[in-house]
């Protein structure tokens, strides 16, 4: 069975998990949203989810430098508890993601830190693309839809392809740790600074 792009869509917005493990969840289970449902909470996704609205008062700064100390990145990771900053694994994913800033060199952490006027102008360039077109607007509309997805995931930390693994996205990526932990963790901010 083809999955398509509307059934990801809706799994994800009754999920809060990303895009890629939702269409994996999908094509295990044929289809059956309410299938994929039950087979990401047994993965652990919906724990992940429900800890996202927990706050996250602990944590690291931490930072990468590259190329010979001509680029580098700060960046602060929050958690619930010192015991889990303190942890290996919680430095290894602050370093992780903040190599990953040096080579994506993300603007927002994610969709909701762009600024209106931003995004108003990225919708208004999209539109402009299309002024002409003779498709419908149902069309038009779904073309703007992906448009505007793809300009988050080259401009938000969150929504990016992770660089060591491609199938997955950095806030898919913060979700198995926090669905390993049982803790909620987030990126707080982050700076890239780069000579030349």
């Amino acid at each position: 069975m083809e999955i398509t792009a509307a059934v990801v869509k809706e799994l994800r917005e009754r999920t809060g998990i990303g895009m890629m493990e939702c269409k994996k969840a999908l094509t295990e289970c044929d289809g059956e949203i309410e299938e994929a449902i039950k087979l990401l909470r047994k993965k652990g996704y919906a724990r992940a989810e429900k800890r996202s609205g927990r706050q996250t008062s602990e944590g690291l700064i931490g930072s990468y430098i590259h190329m010979n100390g001509k680029l580098g990145v700060i960046l602060e990771l929050n958690c619930e508890t010192d015991f889990v900053a303190k942890n290996k694994e919680f430095g290894e994913l602050l370093k992780n993601i903040a190599m990953h800033v040096a080579a994506a060199n993300p603007q927002y952490v994610s969709s909701d830190d762009i600024p209106e006027k931003i995004l108003e102008e990225e919708k208004e360039i999209i539109g402009e693309q299309f002024k002409d077109s003779k498709k419908p607007p149902e069309i038009i509309e779904k073309i703007m839809i992906g448009k505007i997805g793809k300009f988050y995931s080259e401009v938000c930390l969150l929504e990016q392809a992770y660089i060591k693994d491609d199938k997955i996205t950095i806030k898919e990526l913060i979700s198995s740790f926090i669905a390993k932990t049982g803790e909620n963790v987030k990126v707080a901010r982050f700076t890239r600074y780069e000579i030349g």
